[in-house]
């Protein structure tokens, strides 16, 4: 019978290690609910949604009276939606992020922190 190899025991760790972390971070999210219910996801998005339409419809009512005031054969109405998008989507961009960063830091700390050299995945010599 041939016995493991250390490299395939030290993966098996790794993999069990993973699994621990994952399976803590579940109980603890299950315990805890620090975010709420579905309805307050379905409030962030909306939130989130309404950061990029609010700008949008801002940039085009501005462009449409700017086109009626001072007509031009530039579409100021386009050019201003193409800016307002961009701007909204930059706004939700940071927003996301930064709620992101807080959920993180909310998240109990691994017990087992893996550095990307102890992946089960990676193979020696590579």
């Amino acid at each position: 019978m041939k016995t493991p190899s250390r490299k395939s025991q030290s993966q098996t760790h790794l993999v069990a290690k993973a699994i621990a972390n994952k399976e803590r971070r579940k109980l603890y999210a299950r315990q805890t609910k620090p975010y709420g219910s579905v309805l307050l996801g379905l409030g962030f998005a909306g939130l989130v949604g309404w950061s990029i339409t609010a700008p949008t419809l801002l940039a085009i009512t501005l462009g449409i009276w700017i086109d009626f005031r001072f007509p031009s054969p530039f579409s100021w109405t386009l050019a201003l939606m193409l800016a307002g998008l961009t701007i909204g989507c930059l706004i939700a961009w940071e927003w996301v992020s930064k709620e992101q960063k807080r959920m993180a830091k909310s998240q109990p700390p691994d017990d087992f922190p893996q550095s990307p050299a102890d992946s089960p995945n990676q193979e020696e010599g590579e």
